[in-house]
């Protein structure tokens, strides 16, 4: 970012808040009054994965109604008095009528670019610098209050533990709205030395591919998602497999990773020093980390041991107060500078998840609740194994999604998995598997109907799929209660901007399907 454009967005006074493209105008204005906006910074168009660029004229109108109007004036935000409008578009969205907003171009050209960048009043490292919102894949964005302190840190730790240097190229497909971009990406290179590749406005598999071949890339940052797309293309022939010698690290995160998919980055990109991330929003965002160093079985089932000046338990999830001896199972809780200071302007959810345990000398200590099941070994590795909110209790019996879908991943037809659990009138809940198949494999009929009936799948020579394959698949490797009830074949999932399946729609899904709900 040039000085110029540092101090246009330093004149805003404002805080960074960094909105998912993905919301719709009611979630905008949702945001924007949430947080008294006074400022909002917007593209003409905005990119989404997979889709044609959607023109933001229509969102402006909703929140401005008077685009042409010789000011900015909302009645839905009362807080607002200035959009910025960046003209991205290249000539597809006419902006020249919006004279309510103003254009970044004319932002620039009224800072003096020799006047240094000076704060109104000193900075402090616990100052709230980010407001950023939650992916949302279990419930509604919350926006969780990031300090100086804990986002700088958090990166620098980061980029130690991946060994980057000034010579690396890191390739950077997650979004910067989102803490993986902006501070696993840009704060863990920025602290390094490190030049750092965005190779697309929004996650593209084809552009991610070419530009590590093209910038000879020695790092590769993704979700799972993004992985599966990636590898899709190269076991198709529609990107040829040469030219990621140069990879060497890397970063998996955002949602557990498969074993099976972790094999697979090494082999075919050499991702030999991979590394995986865990952690959330609320914690700035990294807690844990895998080194490119640790022992690959390790790296494959751990998210490693934690980053410095970091603190971890794993509590009894019956009883916050007792602490599992190592091995057990419970909900893992983190300690120390990257821990939000809180939800803003929503202290009753800040309380639920933020606990402050008082020692004996009077001392203070801030715990944040993960929400996530996990287990601790003898050597300080934690093991994910599940999404309280996603365990499946079938017969009084945990389930963790995780095990299923690591099983379901490694079948040569299946390219993705996601294991839900849905009413059940005998056990309370059952396993339900929805299942995204490779280019080319053709499927029978699923418990919805869908699919090619039997006697075209046995007759057609080609690679198929049956819904009662995919479940002795998994019966013959794992005990029968983790079978799926259910199988549904899917094109794709509802994710969040950053990659992250939405678990919720699915479970939503899976009961339309079914008829326990109305369409």
């Amino acid at each position: 970012m040039s000085s110029k454009t540092t101090y246009a967005l330093f004149k805003l006074g404002a805080v960074l808040v960094p909105l998912n493209p993905a919301f719709n105008s009611k979630q905008v204005i949702a945001a924007l009054v949430h947080l008294s906006a006074s400022h909002l910074i917007i593209g003409a168009e905005t990119s989404l994965p997979y889709k044609a660029p959607r023109e933001n004229v229509t969102l402006l109108s909703q929140i401005v109604p008077d685009l042409a109007g010789s000011k900015c004036e909302s009645p839905a935000v009362p807080s607002l008095c200035n959009v910025i409008l960046v003209d991205n578009s290249s000539s597809r969205v006419d902006v020249r009528s919006l004279s309510a907003t103003t254009p970044f171009a004319d932002l620039l050209s009224s800072s003096r670019g020799d006047q240094s960048v000076v704060p109104d009043s000193i900075l402090d490292p616990d100052d709230i610098v980010n407001i950023q919102f939650t992916s949302g894949t279990t419930s509604m964005p919350k926006a969780a209050s990031l300090t100086h302190r804990s986002i700088l840190n958090n990166g620098f730790f980061i980029g130690e533990r991946m060994g980057l240097t000034p010579s690396d190229v890191v390739c950077c497909p997650p979004p910067l709205f989102h803490c993986f971009g902006c501070i696993l990406g840009y704060m863990a290179t920025a602290t390094h030395g490190t030049a750092i590749l965005f190779p697309s406005e929004a996650f593209n598999p084809e552009a991610t591919l070419l530009s590590i071949q093209e910038e000879e890339a020695t790092a590769l940052y993704g979700v799972a998602t993004m992985f599966v797309a990636e590898l899709e293309l190269l076991q198709n022939g529609m990107i040829s497999n040469t030219g990621f010698d140069k990879l060497r690290t890397g970063i998996a995160a955002g949602s557990s990773v498969p074993s099976t998919l972790m094999e697979k980055l090494h082999s075919t990109l050499n991702l030999t020093g991979l590394t995986i991330c865990y952690g959330m929003t609320e914690t700035s965002p990294v807690s844990f980390m895998t080194t490119p160093d640790d022992p690959i079985q390790k790296r494959l089932d751990t998210v490693g041991r934690l980053l410095p000046h970091v603190e971890a338990k794993v509590i009894d999830e019956s009883d916050h107060t007792r602490i599992l001896p190592i091995g057990e199972k419970g909900e893992l809780m983190v300690s120390g500078y990257l821990v939000m200071t809180g939800y803003w302007g929503d202290d009753a959810k800040t309380q639920e998840v933020r606990k402050i345990e008082k020692g004996a000398d009077g001392t203070k200590k801030i715990w944040m609740h993960t929400g996530d099941e996990a287990c601790m070994d003898e050597d300080g590795y934690v093991k994910i194994t599940g999404r309280i909110k996603d365990l499946i209790i079938r017969g009084g019996e945990n389930i963790h999604p995780l095990e299923v879908e690591n099983i379901l991943f490694a079948h040569e037809h299946i390219a993705e998995a996601s294991v839900v659990g849905l009413p059940d009138e005998k056990y309370g809940e059952c396993v339900a598997a929805f299942i995204v198949v490779h280019r080319g494999v053709l499927v029978g009929k699923d418990d919805a109907g869908n699919g090619l009936p039997a006697e075209t799948i046995n007759s057609s020579g080609s690679k198929c799929l049956t819904a009662k394959e995919a479940k002795e698949w998994v019966r013959n490797r794992l005990s029968s209660h983790l079978v799926p009830k259910y199988v549904f074949w899917v094109e794709d999932y509802p994710k969040t901007a950053s990659g992250k399946i939405q678990k919720f729609k699915l479970k939503e899904e899976g009961m339309r399907l079914l008829g326990l709900v109305q369409q």
